[in-house]
């Protein structure tokens, strides 16, 4: 095969400093919109943004020379200087992400996920949203390090 082709959907979740709920309403989407800016610029496709108060969700695809923890070192970076810029002075995201590979056939239901954060969240606080994802996934965790 002369050429190279890949399909590489990564669903990407981080949390707020110790699960503040600081992203407010009023502000929230200029925050995925900037995200997604963020993605762009990265050469990476965003296809999902949203999350709640405390944290975010991110459906991505990258480019396979995309080296994963540099992306969401930047994303964060980047993100964190705009918030304290321009919304909150103290900003910060927590330590640590958790990303997830997402086939090209469940992209469409990751991407409502996504953007149906506000209803699930009704009912399921982020940590055990975040251990249902990494128990379905078959990641070995400690459960001290998901607070």
């Amino acid at each position: 095969m002369p050429s190279t082709h890949t399909s590489l959907h990564y669903h990407l979740v981080f949390s707020t400093k110790n699960r503040e709920p600081v992203i407010d309403r009023n502000w929230r989407e200029d925050l995925h919109s900037y995200l997604g800016g963020i993605v762009k610029g990265s050469d990476g496709h965003p296809q999902g943004i949203g999350g709640v108060a405390d944290h975010v969700h991110l459906l991505v695809s990258l480019k396979p020379t995309a080296c994963l923890s540099d992306f969401m070192r930047e994303i964060k970076k980047a993100s964190s200087a705009w918030v304290k810029g321009t919304k909150l002075p103290a900003f910060q995201w927590q330590e640590g992400y958790a990303a997830f590979t997402v086939s090209a056939s469940a992209r469409e239901a990751v991407r409502k996920y996504i953007a149906d954060q506000e209803t699930h969240h009704r009912v399921k606080t982020f940590r055990e949203e975040l251990e249902e994802f990494l128990e379905k996934s078959g990641v070995a965790y400690d459960p001290k390090y998901l607070d």
